[in-house]
């Protein structure tokens, strides 16, 4: 079978690996009534390769690739505006 389209991310973000723990953003007051995985995702790729992305009532988790492309998320995107909450 082919693929088609974009790649899924994984739902996994929470593995008890130390490498992985540095890599990721937790995104927290999050209004996931409105902001779905698509939305997140759509925003923290341009930092880099996400690998995961977990949506939780109220927070969400990002999984990049390098802890460099979480450092970047962070500081791009702290305090910004999504569905009139700061994140």
């Amino acid at each position: 079978p082919t693929m088609t389209g974009k790649t899924q991310t994984s739902n996994v973000t929470n593995k008890n690996d130390p490498k992985s723990i540095n890599s990721r953003v937790f995104i927290g007051n999050l209004n996931t009534a409105i902001v779905k995985k698509g939305d997140i995702e759509a925003i923290f790729a341009k930092y880099g390769k996400i690998v995961g992305c977990s949506v939780h009532k109220g927070y969400a988790f990002v999984q990049y690739m390098s802890e460099r492309h979480a450092r970047a998320a962070v500081a791009g995107e702290n305090a910004r505006i999504i569905a009139g909450q700061p994140l």
